[in-house]
């Protein structure tokens, strides 16, 4: 990424005390509820500062122009998906590698589906705030953590645990990633969510003895 499109997307300051820290929190859950209710292109920090009640001022404290104010809130809901994962995949180790796949995946539909219009929100904005190499960070982080779960599993792997890993993980992020592409109804995602874990089972079953 060229230098000077990093330097836009830079915060101005970090919070460092718990007023700072509350005052920044308010600022991007403003963010996410004005880009869902008015879309990215009418988003303005104007608008953003309103909702957060605070001056548009405090707001440049923080954030320097709409751009790092967007890739901010999209950064700290991958953190929140990401940290949730981190921590099912410690939670889980030792059991079999199916309980593992469906504790991965509960939490990763939840992390990501629990509120689809956000979710389908920030996956909007991605590529105009370097989502890309955001996402690809954390998915390094869950390729990391899911390898290091499947590699504990209680039955014998015919597959090595980076592999199972890779074909779990785009099973589950290719489904999410079309999900947040078309908005269903949130009445559809049980059974979505028993068709990936027939899925992601099946092929589990071709790699355990």
């Amino acid at each position: 990424m060229p230098a000077t499109l990093a330097i836009a997307f830079q915060p101005r300051k970090t919070p460092v005390q718990s007023r700072s820290e509350a005052t920044v929190d308010a600022i991007l859950q403003a963010t996410l509820q004005v880009l869902v209710n008015v879309g990215k292109e009418k988003l303005t920090t104007t608008l953003v500062a309103q909702r957060a009640g605070v001056s548009v001022g405090t707001l440049y404290q923080y954030f320097p122009n709409k751009s790092a104010l967007l890739q901010a809130t999209l950064r700290r809901h991958m953190d929140h998906v990401i940290a949730a994962v981190e921590d099912t995949c410690k939670s889980e180790r030792n059991r079999s590698i199916f309980d593992q796949a469906t504790a991965l995946i509960d939490t990763y539909l939840d992390a990501k589906l629990n509120d689809v219009n956000n979710s389908a929100s920030l996956y909007a904005i991605a590529t105009d705030v370097d989502g890309m190499r955001i996402a690809r960070n954390v998915g390094n982080r869950a390729h990391r953590s899911t390898t290091a779960l499947f590699s504990t599993a209680a039955e014998r792997l015919t597959c090595k645990p980076e592999l199972i890993t890779t074909m779990v993980l785009c099973c589950i992020t290719g489904v999410t990633r079309r999900l947040l592409e078309d908005k269903p109804t949130q009445k559809l995602l049980p059974a979505i969510r028993e068709q990936l874990l027939d899925m992601v089972h099946a092929y589990l079953k071709t790699c355990t003895r």
